[in-house]
């Protein structure tokens, strides 16, 4: 299909949810039929650069040649077979590079279909690994405010209850503790007072306490926030001293996006479970991944129940795994470190002018993630039609402007993203 017709942008508007939109007020939606590179293709012909990789997910771009070919020939073999009871080669050599990629100790893997699954995941497993040890009562978690994990009911539960989008579910969702957000930023000297409140939970709570769940130096739908390796390091240690599990969700951090191929290594820090997705594919499928060690795996699996008790449906989807692979093969095979810090520098230069825009609180940049934070919330709608026309996709929400380009992205396009930006703000701000 090139192109979309009035009738189904109306049909779309009077009968698709999009996400977080409403029904009688819907936010407009951009027709696109095409992708290819860094560029989306509208409907009417025009080309956008796209600053957001698909939601942190198409770190190659679009229609690469190897992830196609990967896909075409894993569909003439099978798309997808049941994973209970079977197995197949794409989901070993999935899990093989994944062990690979992660710190040594994690190297039992569930293979999940969305990012939001893989934290229920984690988060199940924390719960059954302290009940197989006969400490039922160890089933609640400590997370940090200002924390984004899904939208599915566990990860909701973990999500900052006021920050998190999540608020309207409170009364019906578990109840575990939030910790005050860390402060000090990536870059700034650090003061252990930073972990206090952390530590206070901790210290008064363990004995219920399953585990933590952080999201390691950023979080992301909760403000985009980069906070200091120094914490992840004495969340570590506490949950080493009080007897919690460590739960890193690195679904957004994960795959080079910080500059490190995890979030974690940047504190030399290792999770007793870890969370991926998002990236994995390249952007291809839906896809996600829980790791965890083997004394966890044993522990759970020597319990009551005698197993791990959950199973998706399309867990382990053959043709979800295959692409992975690519995906994962073409970012160990690239100079990946390099070219992150080439894109951040890119970020840097680009989005810093931004700072002396008034009404602009603070530019900071980190690996392949860019954040222009507004001091006000910005009009969604409004300025979404002012890149548009700028000839660039980004996708604003709350104080942001942020993007996180494919990793394939040159100096000249991320410059014209960069600059386009700047002159949106300047017009948007004024």
């Amino acid at each position: 299909m090139t192109s979309i017709s009035a009738e189904q942008i109306r049909y779309d508007r009077d009968h698709i949810w999009h996400p977080y939109s409403s029904m009688t007020n819907p936010s407009p939606v951009y027709p696109i039929v095409s992708a290819k590179g860094v560029r989306l293709k509208m409907s009417d012909g025009r080309e956008l650069i796209d600053g957001m990789a698909s939601w942190w997910s198409a770190i190659h771009g679009y229609n690469h040649p190897v992830l196609n070919a990967a896909a075409h020939a894993q569909i003439d073999q099978m798309s997808h077979v049941m994973f209970g009871g079977i197995t197949h080669e794409p989901a070993i050599e999935l899990a093989r590079k994944l062990v690979e990629l992660t710190p040594a100790a994690l190297d039992k893997v569930f293979i999940a279909d969305s990012g939001s699954v893989a934290v229920e995941v984690a988060i199940k497993m924390a719960i059954q690994y302290w009940h197989a040890l006969e400490k039922p009562e160890k089933h609640k978690l400590v997370t940090i405010r200002n924390g984004y994990h899904g939208d599915t009911f566990g990860a909701m539960s973990v999500c900052d209850p006021i920050n998190g989008m999540h608020e309207i579910f409170t009364a019906v969702l578990p109840k575990h503790h939030f910790a005050d957000r860390p402060e000090i930023g990536f870059h700034q000297a650090w003061d252990s007072a930073d972990i206090a409140s952390l530590k206070q939970i901790i210290e008064q709570q363990h004995h219920e306490l399953a585990a933590l769940i952080l999201e390691p130096i950023v979080q992301g739908a909760g403000g985009m926030r980069f906070y200091s390796p120094h914490y992840l390091k004495a969340a570590r240690a506490l949950c080493d001293e009080y007897g919690l599990l460590l739960i890193a969700d690195e679904i957004a951090t994960g795959f080079a996006r910080t500059g490190k191929m995890l979030a974690c290594h940047h504190a030399d820090v290792v999770p007793d479970i870890i969370c991926l997705g998002k990236a994995i594919t390249g952007g291809y499928m839906s896809l996600a991944a829980t790791l965890t060690t083997t004394q966890v795996a044993e522990t759970i699996s020597a319990g009551g129940a005698g197993c791990f008790m959950h199973g998706p449906t399309f867990m382990g989807n053959p043709l979800a795994c295959a692409v992975a692979n690519s995906s994962l093969q073409l970012l160990i095979e690239s100079d990946w470190k390099s070219n992150l810090q080439r894109i951040e520098t890119a970020l840097k230069t680009g989005l810093n002018p931004a700072s002396e825009i008034k009404g602009v609180a603070e530019v900071r940049c980190l690996g392949g993630i860019g954040v222009v934070e507004l001091s006000q919330p910005v009009d969604s709608a409004r300025i979404q039609k002012m890149f548009i026309e700028k000839g660039i996709w980004v996708r604003p929400f709350g104080k942001l402007v942020y993007i996180m380009p494919p990793y394939i992205m040159d100096n000249e396009t991320l410059n014209t993203l960069t600059s386009g930006i700047i002159e949106v703000l300047h017009r948007y701000l004024k």
